[in-house]
């Protein structure tokens, strides 16, 4: 089994869920997140003063699927969350070990 983490600007959520869901992915995981990376911070000016604003909001999407599904989600997630800017995000994917579904004690592929 694979762990699939993006990291996305927040609004592309709605569409990034409504691609997964088309290719049959119906269940993730979504955290809001703050983090820079080369976005580094930014500047905002609020009644006549400057501030700098280190971190960034962002979603953290982690979705466990089975090996040989970790193409086709990248690919959807590129798709529905890619513009071109800095600051799209990243994805990340590492091995899961074992799943067990706690209500049943399933384990494995068996308890996504």
């Amino acid at each position: 089994m694979k762990r699939i983490e993006a990291i996305i600007r927040p609004d592309k959520t709605d569409k990034l869920i409504d691609r997964l869901e088309a290719i049959g992915i119906n269940g993730l995981n979504i955290t809001e997140i703050k983090g820079y990376g080369s976005q580094k911070g930014h500047s905002e000016t609020y009644r006549g003063v400057t501030y700098r604003i280190r971190l960034r909001k962002k979603i953290k999407v982690e979705i466990i699927v089975e090996y040989t599904e970790v193409d086709k989600i990248v690919e959807a997630i590129k798709e529905a969350v890619q513009t071109g800017e800095v600051g799209d995000g990243k994805i990340f994917i590492s091995d899961i070990e074992n799943a067990i579904r706690i209500r049943t004690g399933e384990e494995g592929t068996a308890a996504l």
